[in-house]
């Protein structure tokens, strides 16, 4: 019985031209989705250019501007009067915000900025949308000013031609990053948040890379069809639109979303350990992305602010689009179910003809398909165990939430131990159920997941239906022609596809959710290895030794070891590429009592020089988050929070929060749950939301507070108690006097680290 695929005289000459093909692929890929050059200051006036929008970047994201901050209000008015100069109708919205999640409310005064520019002949409204407000960490180059920098050339660039038809608003919200407070702000209060209009939003998560367009509105397909028209570089599949619809994260975007408006959002996601630190700065930024940003804005407002949008935008179904090797493929959504079907027929097509001509059996399909779960469970674990071990060698990693400053080394050690465990699977069973049986065995999986995309995920569905539709047909064709350069010509045909987009996607999965979860980019290196069994069937023995079962295998995760060892070395903490780290400063107000406080799993040695124990006692009540250290510190002069009932009727009550040292921000942890909150801040009407379940490792409900005014806030709660303690913890950025900080190490981006935090509990 033939067990090679195909019958060639030269098998592993065949298995390498496949193998080349497949590098090239990836490789052009790779090339054709990267990012893009910045335009120098002398590029035409009416084209975007990164150099003129750097120039405004360095006016105002130098330094941390949280909002309520000193920075941010300079920021508010050098942006308020650049787009005032360029002709632009300017208001600064003043509002209080509001965000709710499970057992938190927090409240935030905002200061939007809404700039507009009448349309000639309108037909709706076209919302350029970034926020002015970074975390506190860090100066926020990326997050968000690259993207206010890109809105002021373009509309420099826009001012430099014909006016637009449709009206334009650019919307720079405030207090993005404490829950979105200045675009539910917008939605709920500003005229033009209930009009709705078609909005791009631009963010960030890492300080490079290409800008993704990775989430669109419901019923899509002309927005999919305009970005893939109109953008210089289109960027983004609907995979990561699909993927962004399953995940908690939000940004400004989803507010706006939800008020009705439609539209598409963007972001780049490289150098994410730099995220939400003080590594956002200008000297990190890639002008690249900055770039791409910027011709994504520009030719998006111009095409969207000359069309009919009442035509334009309307449809009633999303699309499936993705890129391969610079060919757009899109194709409505109603396709999806379809096209996994013909799947499922080519693929029984595949496993009839292979079993006419004797090269394997129904039986031998299916023990082969139920058993890749194997390598794709031993996968996972081992890119899980990869993590383990990181953050054993290494517990800063853990504070940066999986991702690493160089994590090269490391990503492709989980790659290797993936394909470690889909060797030693398909060498075991190499003799017992033929190559052939193991090939349609691999692709059944790539089938079956593409249905349940259909199901649940359509825009995700190409991901698995086209590679396995595609090297189905390959296969078949493989089968058919009686010459082996043809049958080798037709499986490299049926590898494009799986090659130009299941690589990218793995690449994007460990950009985004990073080495945390990393045995999720294990196993999508165990699939994409599976559409690569033909080559493999080639290049390795038909009867491989009990020698070789051992040695190809281990000699894999051999190589996995040495590279998770020489990326941790590669990504040793420097000034350039600090470790995240956690500390603050918590004085209880009530005792007298001062406490250095870390977070960390493991601190490093700077922080271990003010913490050494996990004893909490000398913490206020109700302050611990989860698993703390704390260590003695001096107690400063502060009085802490002042907190005064003010009413009571049944489980509802009214007080009043002020900070006594005009902190600007203000927590507040109550030892009950509560089910509605309501915020007024004097000259502003009460905004209030309703609360649903409790926080975790910590009392059941918080209230924070974001840009408390001198004369605090009148608050009021219902709860599920009668009796409320109520812990209320003010914070002012940077520690007391304290040794110097080592400039291999960085604040953590959690919210209550590098700041002096002063308690008091009360009985309400």
């Amino acid at each position: 019985m033939n067990i090679n695929l195909p019958d060639s005289p030269r098998r592993v000459l065949a298995g390498l031209v496949l193998l080349l093909v497949v590098a090239g692929v990836i490789t052009g890929t790779a090339l054709l989705q990267g990012g893009i050059s910045p335009a120098p200051a002398s590029a035409p006036s009416s084209t975007f250019s990164a150099e003129r929008a750097m120039r405004h970047l360095e006016q105002f994201a130098r330094e941390p501007r949280p909002q309520g901050s000193a920075a941010s209000a300079r920021a508010e008015r050098y942006l308020a009067d650049e787009l005032r100069a360029a002709g632009l109708s300017v208001t600064v919205q003043q509002a209080v915000g509001v965000r709710a999640s499970s057992g938190l409310a927090t409240f935030g005064r905002v200061d939007n900025i809404v700039a507009t520019l009448p349309g000639t002949d309108s037909s709706g409204t076209v919302v350029l949308a970034a926020h002015h407000d970074s975390a506190a960490m860090g100066p926020g180059a990326s997050d968000d000013g690259a993207a206010v920098a890109a809105m002021l050339e373009t509309v420099r660039a826009l001012r430099t031609g014909d006016r637009l038809r449709n009206d334009l608003v650019l919307l720079i919200t405030d207090g993005e990053e404490n829950g979105l407070l200045g675009a539910e702000a917008f939605v709920r209060e500003h005229p033009l948040g209930g009009r709705g209009g078609v909005v791009l939003n631009f963010e960030a998560r890492g300080v490079g890379g290409p800008s993704l367009m990775f989430e669109t509105s419901r019923n899509n397909a002309g927005l999919v069809e305009l970005f893939n028209d109109t953008v210089p570089h289109p960027r983004g599949d609907s995979s990561m639109v699909e993927v962004y619809r399953l995940l908690p994260n939000d940004t400004d975007f989803s507010v706006l979303a939800d008020a009705g408006f439609s539209g598409m959002n963007f972001a780049y996601i490289e150098g994410g350990a730099k995220y939400h630190t003080a590594g956002d700065s200008i000297a990190n930024l890639d002008r690249g992305s900055l770039q791409h940003h910027g011709e994504n804005m520009l030719a998006l407002a111009q095409a969207l602010g000359d069309t009919d949008l009442r035509r334009t935008l309307t449809a009633d179904h999303d699309d499936t689009y993705f890129d391969v090797l610079g060919l757009k493929i899109s194709y409505p959504n109603g396709l999806v179910w379809p096209l996994a079907v013909v799947a499922l027929a080519v693929l029984g097509l595949l496993t009839w003809l292979a079993r006419r001509r004797g090269l394997t059996t129904v039986g031998r399909v299916a023990v082969s398909a139920v058993s890749v779960a194997v390598p794709l469970v031993v996968a996972f674990a081992l890119g899980q165990l990869v993590w383990r071990v990181l953050t054993w060698a290494r517990p800063s990693y853990e504070s940066g939430g999986g991702l690493l400053h160089r994590p090269t080394a490391v990503n492709v050690a989980v790659i290797v131990a993936g394909v470690a465990a889909l060797l030693a699977w398909y060498l075991l069973l190499r003799r017992r159920l033929g190559a052939v049986a193991l090939v349609i065995g691999g692709l059944t999986w790539h089938v079956l997941l593409g249905v349940v995309c259909a199901a649940y995920a359509p825009g995700a569905s190409f991901l698995f239906t086209a590679p396995a539709l595609m090297a189905a047909l390959g296969a078949v064709v493989a089968l058919l022609v009686k010459r082996p350069s043809w049958s080798v010509g037709a499986l490299a045909a049926g590898l494009v596809v799986g090659s130009a987009v299941l690589p990218y996607f793995a690449y994007m999965v460990f950009g985004a959710v990073g080495l945390s979860l990393a045995g999720v980019g294990g196993v999508f290196a165990v699939l994409f290895a599976l559409l690569l069994l033909p080559a493999v069937a080639l290049l390795l023995p038909a009867a491989p030794s009990r020698r070789l079962i051992a040695t190809v295998p281990a000699t894999a995760l051999l190589a996995s070891v040495a590279l998770v060892a020489a990326g941790l070395a590669i990504d040793s903490p420097d000034a350039g590429h600090p470790a995240p780290t956690h500390l603050a400063y918590v004085l209880n107000a009530d005792t007298g009592e001062a406490s250095w406080v870390s977070a960390d799993e493991a601190p490093g040695e700077w922080t271990s020089e003010h913490v050494d124990s996990q004893n909490t006692d000398a913490l206020p009540p109700g302050y611990r988050r989860g698993t703390l250290w704390t260590g003695s510190a001096l107690a400063i002069e502060a009085t802490g929070p002042d907190v005064t009932a003010v009413s009571r009727t049944g489980t509802t009550i009214t007080f009043t929060v002020r900070s006594t040292r005009d902190a600007p921000s203000v927590t507040l942890r109550l030892d009950t749950p509560i089910t509605k909150a309501t915020a007024q801040i004097a000259g502003e009407p009460p905004v209030s939301t309703t609360v649903t379940g409790t926080r975790k490792n910590t009392w059941p409900s918080e209230i924070r507070l974001r840009d408390l005014p001198a004369d605090g806030a009148t608050i009021t709660v219902e709860t599920t108690g009668e009796r409320v303690r109520l812990t209320a913890i003010d914070e002012t950025p940077g520690l007391p006097e304290t040794t110097p900080r080592p400039s291999t190490t960085t604040h953590s981006t959690r919210e209550d680290g590098g700041v002096t935090a002063v308690a008091r509990t009360y009985s309400l």
